[in-house]
C-alpha cells in the first residue's frame, strides 16, 4: 500500500483532474481537501467531488486552509508523503474588491500547509503558483530565471509570496518544495469565471462577448490534461539543493525549484474566439473594450526547464482543447 498523498483543492478544476490521474496510475491512498466555498457555483464543485468519492482509494476532508487547529489535526492523522497544494482563492479581478479573501486562503492558508509539512516531515510539497507573478516583467517568453518582483494584482502578489515562503521552509527545514507557475488553464470541468467558460456560454446563447484591450491580447492557454500530467511529473522529480549555486532565481542551495507550465504557444484572443466558434458552430457577437485593471497584455511560457528536468512539454492545440471543452459544456448544460 502506497503512502498517502494529500491534494488540496480536490473539488476544484485542476484538483479533480490531478486526483483522477493519481487514481489512474495506481495510487491507493489519496486524500482530498476542499472547503467547497461559493466563489462560483458550488454545484459544479459537488459534481466534481462526486466523480472522486466513488473511488475507494479516495478520502475527502471538508476543511478550510486557514483553520490552524483543523489543518494540524489533518496532517497528524494522514501523515502524507506528498502534498499537492492546489487550493487557493483564485481570480485576478476578484482580488481587487475582496483582498482579505486572498490573505486568508493564500497567505495564512499556505502557512498552515508549510507547517503541516514541517511537523509531519513531508517528502515533497508541490504547490500552484501562477504566471501572474511575472507582472510588469515585459521580457517574453517568461522565464523562471528572470525576476518576478512587480506583480500587478494582489492575487499575483500572494502567489509570489507563496514561492518565497516555500523557499524559507525549504532552507530552514530542508522540505523539498516545487512551485508550478500555471499559464491560463482551460478544459472540461473548468471554472465559470474564466474566459473559456464565459465566452462559450455567451456565444452559444447569442450574447455579446467583450474582448478587452480591443482584442489585442495573447495568452498561453494550457489544456488541463497537460497541466495534470505536468503536476505529476513535477511531483515525481523531487528537487535537490543546487550543488554550486550561482544566484539563479529558479533554483537555490535549498531543495526548492520553480517551473513554468504553459503551452509554449501563445494564442491571439481572436484565434481563441475562432476556436470556440468552430467548436460551437456559431459566430460570436463581439464588443471591443479597454484593458481591465490587473490584466497583462500577453503571457508566454518558457518551458525548457520543465522539459529538461521532468521530460514533459504541454502541447495540446487550442482548437483541439476547445473542441473538447465545448463538447463537455454542452453535456453540462444538458445534465
Amino acid at each position: 500500500m502506497s503512502d498517502p498523498i494529500l491534494v488540496t483543492g480536490a473539488a476544484g478544476f485542476i484538483g479533480m483532474h490531478v486526483c483522477e490521474r493519481l487514481f489512474a496510475r495506481g495510487e491507493t491512498a489519496v486524500h482530498g481537501l476542499d472547503n467547497l466555498n461559493d466563489y462560483y457555483d458550488p454545484a459544479l464543485k459537488a459534481a466534481r467531488l462526486a466523480r472522486l468519492t466513488t473511488r475507494p482509494v479516495f478520502t475527502f476532508h471538508r476543511l478550510d486552509l486557514a483553520d490552524r487547529a483543523g489543518m494540524a489535526e489533518l496532517f497528524a492523522a494522514v501523515k502524507p508523503r506528498l502534498v499537492i497544494h492546489l487550493a487557493a482563492q483564485a481570480g485576478v479581478r476578484w482580488s481587487i474588491d475582496h483582498p482579505h479573501d486572498y490573505a486568508d486562503s493564500n497567505l495564512t492558508g499556505f502557512l498552515t500547509i508549510l507547517e503541516g509539512c514541517r511537523q509531519t516531515q513531508v517528502k515533497h510539497l508541490v504547490y500552484a503558483s501562477s504566471s501572474s507573478v511575472y507582472g510588469l516583467n515585459g521580457e517574453l517568453p517568461y522565464s523562471e530565471h528572470a525576476a518576478a518582483d512587480h506583480p500587478v494584482s494582489l492575487y499575483a502578489a500572494t502567489k509570489r509570496a507563496n514561492e518565497l515562503m516555500a523557499h524559507a521552509y525549504a532552507h530552514l527545514y530542508r522540505i523539498p518544495c516545487t512551485g508550478l507557475r500555471f499559464f491560463t488553464v482551460y478544459g472540461p470541468w473548468g471554472r465559470p469565471d474564466m474566459a473559456p467558460w464565459s465566452f462559450t456560454r455567451d456565444i452559444l446563447a447569442g450574447k455579446t462577448i467583450r474582448l478587452f484591450n480591443h482584442g489585442k491580447m495573447r495568452r498561453d492557454f494550457t489544456y488541463v490534461d497537460d497541466i495534470a500530467e505536468g503536476v505529476l511529473r513535477a511531483a515525481d522529480h523531487v528537487p535537490a539543493p543546487a550543488a554550486a549555486w550561482s544566484g539563479d532565481l529558479a533554483t537555490s542551495p535549498a531543495p526548492w525549484r520553480i517551473y513554468n507550465i504553459g503551452n509554449n504557444q501563445p494564442v491571439e484572443l481572436t484565434r481563441f474566439v475562432t476556436a470556440i466558434e468552430a467548436a460551437a458552430g456559431k459566430k460570436a457577437v463581439i464588443e471591443l473594450a479597454p484593458i481591465q485593471p490587473g490584466d497583462v497584455v500577453e503571457t508566454a511560457a518558457d518551458v525548457t526547464d520543465l522539459n529538461r528536468d521532468c521530460g514533459f512539454t504541454p502541447a495540446t492545440p487550442i482548437e483541439e482543447g476547445m473542441r473538447r471543452f465545448v463538447a463537455w459544456y454542452r453535456e453540462w448544460l444538458a445534465r
